[in-house]
């Protein structure tokens, strides 16, 4: 939670209005709750995460936006699969799980607070165009095998996701390890 919150409280230095954002390896979504109820500038959040337990759950936790117009809608698939120029994905009606409508959303804004879980990262983070806002978390934690993707410092994670222009990189020690974040238009 206070990598979320050091999110939350960077995003409301820099003032900036996220669009559409998906919100990559969004698990149950805490930090979607998060932002809606700190009232940061965004229009709806798409979670994408490969888990099909969690997308229910995710969708609970944000209840009252999945209600308000769908400004948040949980969504399980593998974010190496999301087109981030213009994805399509399926909605099933809750009465009748036979009737599904496509729908389209165009991200403004791309997050992702798991980057050391992602393998084969260069090639996921060159799907995103130039031009979105991207915001990213990583770590130096390698004492679990999952994290197959961390980094040694904030310079490297800098130097790993290369932005047109870098508004926020900063490091948050913790005590078994230290997060690394970055927030800029790629």
């Amino acid at each position: 939670l206070n990598s979320k919150m050091w999110l939350i409280n960077e995003l409301k230095t820099l003032d900036i209005n996220l669009g559409t954002v998906f919100l990559c390896a969004g698990w149950y979504g805490i930090l979607s709750m998060l932002m809606f109820e700190h009232n940061i500038k965004m229009d709806k959040v798409r979670s994408f995460d490969i888990d099909p337990t969690v997308a229910a759950i995710a969708d609970k936790f944000n209840s009252p936006w999945v209600k308000t117009d769908w400004r948040f809608k949980a969504i399980t698939d593998d974010i190496h699969h999301v087109n981030f120029n213009q994805h399509e994905w399926t909605a099933w009606s809750s009465a009748n799980e036979r009737d599904s409508k496509p729908i389209i959303d165009t991200p403004n804004t791309i997050i992702n607070t798991s980057c050391e879980h992602i393998s084969n990262f260069d090639t996921w983070y060159a799907k995103i165009p130039a031009g979105k806002i991207v915001i990213l978390q990583s770590n130096d934690y390698t004492d679990i095998a999952e994290h197959v993707n961390c980094v040694n410092s904030k310079e490297e994670f800098n130097d790993q996701v290369p932005m047109s222009q870098c508004l926020y990189l900063g490091e948050l020690p913790t005590d078994k390890y230290n997060r690394y974040m970055k927030i800029g238009i790629k």
